[in-house]
């Protein structure tokens, strides 16, 4: 669910600008009102209006405004402000109520004052709790008694009274202390960051404009179509410029919001992100600090565009990130990691390659791997008319060139963490597997059908294949392993991917409502679905492999299937295509062999073992309050996650002195899953030509 303050499920790429405290921007002004009421205005007004009618008439969802429509929004809404119901009181929502069936009604004529009176009433509840916050804070809290703490309250009951929310306030600010204080922090300290955090978002909210209200409320009606369609005010758009251009510069990744938490959305191939290893999707930001020595600011709370001006940089300078890792859970210690901003370059997102050996058998085989992080197109280039382009397909065709001449006996597609890219690159590539046919099917919001197809009539490789993913393998990676395994043209191994079978466009409102400075703001909408060649969409199923791998990400907690709002999967007619091969009939037998494999197989015992505690973690409801249990409850995961990791070390290093297999690259010694695909595939050649 979407919720405040830049709340649009769209990446934002963390690009070059001098480095910018909002608190030093707050610190200018000394006359903010705490009592402003904010209302909107005429342009705001025929904005909405307009809105409005492109997705009623243009959404590939055709949707009816009426009160169940309604309704939904109205919940979106308050979602967006109070998520997990710590600021308004039951006696507001009562008070609300009466606009619950007339947001339908008030989009259609422009009439804004509903939610800006909404958003005016979260701002004064706000203020209450800072102020309630700093008088809490005054007073250290006890850690011996056996108090606990709830963190998510989506599904209680709205508080009462004041009082009633005070005791939910202070649990949680409790639970916000110990965090510090396992982490090293005094008393003191704790009340310096705490104060910092919850003044800071405050204060923040009171220098909030008419647009950004406008915004998100906007973005709780988008919503309702489905989680790619977005409201971009005119600042979001030139991020959003600026994240589509190919001059990436600073840390390489993509961000949004997450309750009170800026969370990383994807990793940008290329990028000191990237190339570091130390940040990853779904980890959160808590903690910036410009330099080696500079201090952390705390940025719990505040929207995404202000965390990431201050996460921004030039290229060559240093930012020091206090991260949440995805798989430890909300309340584990947080950890400090260093970056140094750069400049991502097109050709840092190319594919690479390598050869590994796999012994299976007696037998050693050169299994050829491309890392393909994204399908991409150097697209100016390619309208200069320029031969030689770079492109996806043109450094694949190249890579198996140098395969081929290094006899290699089956080759890996490695489309792990690969979001997408350009849809002709997905084709193409496909194109190099299959001698012709069609790759993939659009389906428009008026209902009519296209049929892309591979434009190359040959095929450039035609053996062993297989086509590695994760939860993280969308939207091109999808129709790409979609169409590999529709042909029966290779294995598809690793676990379910994304589900993203939509295509969005961007629609600039200036053409509808010209201003002075030219910017009015951006509508993004879903205009189309893609489907396999058999008719089958990639929305919300994606593409199930036919060996699957355990994932840390379940299907609730990531992917389009986890986006209340997401289209349905459905099915169209399947187009004419020849199979190149009935691979399916070897899949029993490759997952026989797998499972024997794998059941004793001390590396994937461990792995399976770290993706249990890390959703175990992730799933644990409530918190005790008491410092020792929490003291003892983090040495034990310590000591557990070093258990586990010392002994894969182990584990890789003793393989690899048996040589029971040679890996090229020190970094896939420790992938137990590009390894295990290497052993399918070499099962694979064997039972072929066996």
């Amino acid at each position: 669910m979407k919720r405040l303050l830049f709340i649009i499920f769209f990446s934002i790429v963390v690009l070059s600008c001098k480095a910018q405290n909002p608190e030093a921007v707050i610190a200018k002004d000394h006359t903010i009102d705490t009592n402003k009421v904010l209302y909107p205005n005429e342009l705001l007004s025929r904005k909405d209006q307009i809105i409005t009618n492109l997705l009623t008439n243009y959404h590939y969802r055709k949707l009816n405004l009426n009160d169940s429509i309604s309704a939904v929004i109205y919940e979106n809404y308050l979602n967006a402000l109070d998520n997990n119901k710590l600021y308004f009181l039951k006696a507001d929502i009562e008070k609300f109520n009466k606009y619950k069936y007339n947001f339908d009604d008030n989009l259609k004529i422009g009439n804004l004052y509903p939610a800006f009176e909404i958003f005016n009433t979260f701002k004064k509840r706000l203020g209450e709790r800072v102020k309630y916050i700093n008088q809490l804070l005054k007073k250290q809290f006890d850690f011996t008694k056996d108090e606990y703490f709830q963190p998510d309250r989506k599904n209680a009951d709205w508080a009462a009274d004041s009082l009633e929310l005070n005791e939910l306030w202070r649990l949680r600010l409790k639970n916000d202390a110990l965090n510090l204080i396992l982490s090293g922090k005094d008393w003191n300290g704790v009340v310096d960051v705490l104060t910092k955090r919850y003044n800071n978002y405050y204060k923040i909210i009171l220098q909030y404009e008419p647009e950004d209200v406008f915004q998100l409320y906007m973005n709780s009606y988008t919503e309702v179509y489905d989680p790619h369609t977005d409201y971009f005010s005119p600042i979001t758009s030139d991020n959003f410029a600026i994240q589509m251009s190919l001059s990436l510069e600073g840390i390489g990744a993509s961000l949004r919001t997450d309750g009170d938490y800026t969370v990383v959305a994807s990793i940008i191939a290329g990028g000191p992100a990237a190339k570091s290893n130390l940040l990853h999707e779904g980890d959160k930001i808590i903690g910036v600090a410009q330099g080696k020595d500079g201090e952390m600011v705390d940025i719990i709370g505040w929207r995404l565009d202000d965390a990431i001006q201050l996460i921004r940089g030039k290229k060559g300078t240093v930012v020091r990130l206090s991260i949440l890792k995805k798989e430890d859970g909300i309340n584990a210690i947080p950890k400090e990691i260093t970056l140094v901003r750069d400049k991502i370059k097109l050709e840092e997102q190319a594919a690479k390659s390598e050869i590994i050996n796999v012994k299976n058998n007696g037998s050693i085989f050169k299994i050829g791997v491309i890392k393909l992080p994204s399908f991409y197109s150097d697209f100016a280039a390619a309208q200069k008319g320029i031969k030689d382009y770079k492109s996806t397909t043109t450094d694949v065709k190249k890579i198996l060139e140098d395969f081929k001449k290094e006899n290699v006996n089956g080759v890996i597609i490695d489309l792990r963490n690969n979001g997408g890219g350009s849809l002709q690159e997905a084709i193409q590539l496909t194109g190099l597997f299959i001698k012709e046919g069609p790759v993939v099917q659009v389906k428009n919001s008026a209902g009519g059908i296209e049929v892309d197809k591979d434009p190359d009539p040959s095929i450039f490789y035609d053996g062993p294949l297989a086509v590695l993913v994760n939860r993280f393998s969308a939207s091109a990676s999808e129709i790409f392993s979609g169409a590999i395994q529709d042909y029966g043209r290779g294995l598809i191994i690793g676990s379910n991917t994304y589900g993203k079978g939509t295509v969005q466009n961007v629609i600039d409102l200036s053409r509808f409502l010209p201003t002075s400075d030219g910017k009015t703001g951006e509508v993004k909408l879903t205009i189309a679905k893609f489907y396999r060649i058999t008719g089958s969409s990639t929305q919300l199923k994606g593409v199930k492999p036919d060996i699957i791998f355990p994932s840390n990400y379940d299907s609730t907690e990531f992917g389009e299937s986890s986006q209340p709002s997401a289209l349905p999967w459905d099915q169209i007619q399947s187009t004419l295509f020849t199979k190149y091969g009935d691979i399916q009939k070897y899949v029993p037998s490759l997952i026989k062999k797998h499972n024997e494999r794998i059941k004793n197989d001390p590396e994937y015992l461990s792995m399976l073992e770290d993706i249990n505690e890390s959703k175990e973690m992730r799933n644990k409801k409530v918190w005790s309050l008491n410092e020792q249990v929490r003291r003892i409850e983090k040495q034990k995961m310590e000591e557990k996650k070093k258990e586990l990791d010392q002994k894969n070390q182990n584990q890789a290093e003793l393989k690899l002195k048996n040589k029971n297999e040679v890996i090229t690259n020190e970094e896939d010694a420790k992938d137990f899953e590009l390894k295990e695909t290497g052993r399918i595939l070499a099962d694979y050649i064997l039972a072929k030509v066996g």
